[in-house]
């Protein structure tokens, strides 16, 4: 089975840390990397594609340093970076072709590969049409494809639903889930629910750092006992808003029932909830669970 380690791992940027000293392990399965936009997600997946070099760390794939595996890793490696580029006017399948043959596929082996993962993501129906005229949808569900043209053993992707509706958002998780079986899929989101009910393992991200890893009932048991409901007037619900991490708001005959993360009862009223893993994710980075930080 392949490992994937990173040991002490960092990247700075003059006055800036991007990443700071990030110690990983990832063997088969899919593990969601979550965390605020600007936490440090994108600056870890491009040093873990080697398209950064680090500043301090590195990287081994079954101990070895990426850098010295040079195209023995790449051949191993998928990525679906946040933009990837494509040609507009060409076709779904024509570009599919065109990277196969940067890939130096065989020619039928590309037709096969080609066929195959189109129908997979769902456009074999449209490979001849301009990708010009797709949706973002359409156009993320081919970045998967094309990530996916080498068979990697490692796939890397880069906040693969971000801009994409609710019923796509549905599509690329039920896709993600089958991929996870015998690879290693490294899936990076600020959006809880990408991950919620996919992922085999869940790392939370902040200011550089893994505040905290696990799986995800390992996680919602930490916040068991923090999370709780309560109605308020309408005139007090920005008032609490600001005291507390609330993880949910919604409007009720005048009243607003918070969802809020605390240690303590946040009032007399309050009702215990159970957690799920948008109150976690909470827990563990606004005030309410900053003295978690440093498990």
């Amino acid at each position: 089975m392949l490992e994937l380690k990173l040991e002490g791992l960092g990247k700075r940027y003059k006055e800036k840390t991007a990443v700071d000293h990030v110690d990983l392990l990832f063997t088969n399965g899919i593990y969601g990397l979550l965390g605020a936009n600007g936490a440090g997600k994108t600056t870890l997946l491009r040093m873990i594609c080697n398209i950064l070099r680090p500043s301090e760390g590195e990287v081994l794939c079954n101990g070895s340093g990426i850098q010295k595996l040079g195209g023995d890793y790449r051949s191993m490696l998928g990525y679906l970076p946040q933009e990837f580029g494509y040609y507009p006017d060409f076709t779904a399948w024509r570009y599919m072709m065109y990277l196969a043959s940067l890939k130096a596929l065989p020619k039928e082996m590309a037709r096969e590969k080609c066929r195959e993962l189109l129908e997979l993501v769902g456009l074999f129906g449209e490979a001849k049409q301009k990708i010009k005229t797709f949706s973002g949808g359409m156009i993320r569900r081919l970045g998967i494809a094309q990530a996916l043209l080498n068979d990697p053993e490692i796939l890397i992707l880069d906040e693969p639903t971000a801009g994409l509706d609710p019923k796509e958002r549905i599509r690329f998780r039920n896709i993600i889930s089958a991929l996870g079986s015998n690879r290693i899929v490294i899936l990076s989101t600020h959006i809880v629910s990408d991950i919620a009910y996919i992922a085999d393992r869940i790392l939370i991200m902040k200011q550089g750092r893994i505040i905290k890893q696990g799986v995800p009932d390992e996680l919602i048991q930490f916040a068991r006992g923090n999370v709780w409901e309560c109605l308020v007037p309408e005139n007090q619900a920005e008032i609490y808003n600001r005291k507390y991490a609330v993880s949910n708001l919604k409007n009720i005959d005048g009243k607003v029932m918070l969802r809020i993360i605390a240690k303590e009862k946040p009032l007399e009223e309050a009702v215990s909830e159970e957690p799920n893993l948008e109150d976690v994710y909470l827990y563990f980075t606004e005030e309410a669970g900053g003295q978690h930080e440093n498990f």
